[in-house]
């Protein structure tokens, strides 16, 4: 496509395109506007999703737009912005220029904040038939997958089918694999009995698959042994040092061709970043994410920078990189958004230093643990503490009235209300005669 993106305001002002509306970009695209300068936001969706509370819409727990904010609204007054819906599709560094689904646009200073997808590590199979969660998208679809097969237990008269419609298969011990199996283990504690009495849940498993030796990597011992106990306290049969080979639909295939029959695996054991034509071979770092500098411009390039899960920088404390969390995506923001105008201005940028502010994760009702800088806690006040920084983070007044109330009510009636089971209308597309 060669035709410049439609009703593009010209400027004086410099131009700041941003790729991606998460944490990293929604982050830098609110510190820029109150600059001389003109944004633009551009990402596949029209709202920011609060990946953190996914599983919570996955298990039924939350409602999609709990944890969704239309970008546009967030910059209503900020005529400087300007938000588009589209892909970025080819960076053409040696003109400022890049090709999105929508037309072609000039930059002063590129962005990347894109974010990562699931990684498959090339099993073409578990691709097709497991199911990441990534986007809320994604969540929406595991919620149906999971009520419809519930639905379809009931009509089986073996056994072991009903017992294969009703198990859920979790893959990855990170945050979202440990958060996701402890809410599906309380679904089946306290939920799901009540909705379908004619099942017997001692037939319904949820597994948890990890490839290394404990849980939640990223996190302290302690907090990983607690996580493993407080799972397996919730009935979770949590499997360590156990790769998920195979995958086609109905049977699980583990190492050393040990065999499980599960219509439902959650695939959350990895992550990858997209190749964008455009980014020198040499920037290329593992997992397909982009090295850059401490500066986060990327490697070989001059006004292209690189924020959050998709850049790799590696520092004397972070050799591998730094973790693909929130928090640092949105420290660099902050800090690329001051050295942009630095470079206004022709100042000396100043690098980057991670400030890790601890890690959290929730296994179930006042169970979760909190690796903080100086102190580790586990339990009911971990919980509470999980519970507040979430819900202060949400984008919005009304996301946090309604999460807030959702989980009252949650927590004192031991139930959840939004297991609805919403097909989505596919319609044929027709073709429109164009006017003449």
């Amino acid at each position: 496509m060669n035709t410049l993106i439609p009703n593009m305001p010209d400027t004086d002002q410099k131009r700041i395109v941003i790729i991606g509306g998460g944490f990293g970009g929604l982050k830098l695209a609110r510190k820029l506007a109150k600059y001389n300068l003109q944004v633009v936001l551009i990402d596949k969706n029209n709202y920011h999703q609060f990946q953190p509370l996914l599983y919570q819409v996955a298990s039924s727990g939350l409602e999609p737009s709990s944890i969704a904010f239309p970008l546009r609204k967030v910059f209503q007054k900020r005529s400087n912005v300007h938000v588009r819906m589209a892909k970025l599709e080819e960076i053409h560094p040696e003109k400022h220029e890049i090709t999105t689904s929508i037309g072609m646009l000039t930059y002063d200073y590129l962005i990347l904040a894109t974010g990562v997808s699931t990684n498959y590590f090339g099993m073409e199979q578990v691709k097709e038939y497991s199911i990441p969660m990534k986007s809320i998208s994604e969540a929406i679809y595991l919620r149906n997958y999971i009520l419809k097969n519930y639905e379809t237990a009931l009509n089986q008269t073996d056994p072991q089918q009903t017992g294969a419609y009703m198990t859920v298969a979790v893959v990855g011990g990170g945050p979202t694999g440990v958060e996701l199996a402890g809410a599906l283990a309380e679904m089946k504690r306290y939920i799901l009995p009540k909705d379908y009495p004619e099942l017997d849940f001692s037939l319904m498993n949820v597994y948890l698959f990890e490839a290394s030796d404990r849980l939640l990597n990223g996190m302290s011992t302690k907090a990983s042994v607690k996580a493993e106990q407080y799972l397996k306290d919730l009935g979770v049969k949590v499997f360590l040092r156990t790769a998920v080979k195979d995958y086609d639909g109905k049977t699980i295939v583990l190492s050393e061709d040990r065999k499980l029959l599960s219509r439902t695996l959650v695939w959350a054991a990895g992550v990858s970043g997209k190749i964008i034509p455009g980014i020198p071979t040499e920037a290329i770092a593992r997992a397909n994410r982009i090295q850059v500098d401490e500066f986060n411009r990327i490697k070989g390039l001059t006004d292209v920078f690189a924020v959050g899960d998709l850049c790799y920088l590696q520092t004397i404390d972070y050799p591998s990189g730094h973790p693909q969390v929130a928090q640092v995506a949105i420290q660099q923001a902050g800090l690329l958004a001051k050295n942009i105008q630095r470079m206004e201005k022709g100042e000396s940028l100043k690098p980057f230093h991670y400030t890790d502010r601890g890690s959290m994760a929730t296994v179930g009702r006042n169970l979760a643990v909190a690796d903080l800088p100086g102190l580790k806690i586990q339990g009911f006040m971990a919980w509470v503490l999980w519970l507040f920084v979430h819900l202060m983070s949400l984008v919005g007044i009304k996301n946090r009235f309604m999460t807030f109330i959702n989980w009252v009510w949650n927590y004192l009636t031991f139930d959840q209300s939004l297991r609805l089971l919403i097909k989505p209308k596919i319609k044929k597309e027709k073709t429109i005669p164009s006017s003449s």
